[in-house]
């Protein structure tokens, strides 16, 4: 009998209320999940080890498991923000606080889709990614903590992202896969998966909805069940080839991303794109209609009860039609 897949939410889902982890710890036991991914550093009220060692017990106490994030390591990204310091710098730091708060992992990120169009490309920009994780190898292994690189935001195919773990050392360095993200990188979600499962970590998971255009594809984001990806049988193979692994629901609505392939430059970003997964993500999106975009003043009331219950119907969903997390 296949294990039940741990259910949890990425912090970004609840973005707009402004909640620190202990907020966020208490809304994840609220809504009986066994984990919560912290993807930004910001989410602390202190980054004291005494403060940390506080949240981890409270985390034990509720039953909860920690992932711990930062964002982009890629120092040339449009991503990057250096006034933290140097990438690796900024690396050293999570390590110690997923060490402190137990977490297994750290997720990172190289950038966005933009890097993509940037000097040297989206290959440039892997390189130097690879050359700050060589460099933090080994408090990584004294730690006992492995960095998940995320596909993010457009920035990096499946088996480019494969290209980097394997050129860092898988010993130390995996993925976080995210299946919305895959989608705005010109993949289906169902072959990223059978690509970076066996080295997902972590995850971002949302639903997405996809449609036709004169340029291209639009691609929208949903709460889960809610769009066009048939998560029965996506985790259905989830479960065979990374069962270990955390489902953490990261929910973004109401943004369209134009994906214009029919634009005369587009495929300058793609040059080594593979046919074969982009037919497949094309099947995919001649499956959609268009959908009304929506957006709410940022951080009003409006938009916290949306994302509240966003998340709270996604949760729902995973729950009773694909049964995962722990039972009721």
């Amino acid at each position: 009998m296949q294990p039940r897949l741990k259910l949890g939410f990425d912090n970004y889902a609840l973005r707009a209320l402004g909640w620190k982890a202990p907020q966020l710890l208490e809304h994840a036991a609220s809504l009986q999940l066994d984990s919560l991914l912290f993807s930004d550093l910001g989410v602390y009220e202190s980054l004291s080890d005494i403060r940390l060692r506080e949240l981890k017990a409270r985390a034990d106490a509720l039953g909860l498991e920690i992932q711990v994030g930062m964002m982009s390591i890629c120092p040339s990204s449009v991503r990057f923000d250096g006034r933290h310091g140097r990438a690796e710098d900024q690396l050293e730091l999570s390590l110690h606080i997923a060490q402190v708060l137990g977490s297994p992992i750290v997720r990172c990120v190289l950038g966005d889709v933009r890097d993509r169009h940037s000097a040297g490309g989206i290959e440039a920009r892997i390189v130097e990614t690879v050359e700050v994780l060589k460099k933090v190898r080994n408090q990584a292994l004294a730690a006992g903590v492995k960095i998940a690189i995320e596909n993010h935001a457009g920035d990096m195919q499946s088996w480019e992202l494969v290209t980097l773990i394997e050129a860092a050392g898988p010993d130390f360095v995996g993925a976080t896969m995210d299946a919305g993200n895959a989608c705005w990188a010109l993949e289906h979600p169902a072959e990223s998966l059978e690509i970076l499962g066996p080295y997902a970590l972590a995850t971002g998971v949302r639903d997405s909805a996809l449609w036709e255009d004169d340029n291209g594809v639009v691609l929208q984001w949903a709460a889960m069940g809610e769009g066009t990806i048939d998560w029965p049988a996506y985790f259905k193979r989830f479960g065979q080839i990374c069962p270990e692994t955390p489902v953490h629901l990261e929910t973004i609505s109401g943004r369209p991303i134009p994906i214009p392939f029919w634009t005369e430059t587009f495929w300058e970003a793609y040059r080594n794109a593979r046919t074969h997964e982009f037919i497949k993500f094309l099947s995919l999106a001649r499956k959609g209609q268009k959908r009304e975009p929506f957006r709410f003043p940022e951080g009003s009331p409006a938009e916290q009860q949306s994302q509240l219950a966003e998340l709270e119907r996604s949760v729902r969903y995973c729950r009773e039609v694909l049964d995962l997390g722990r039972k009721e």
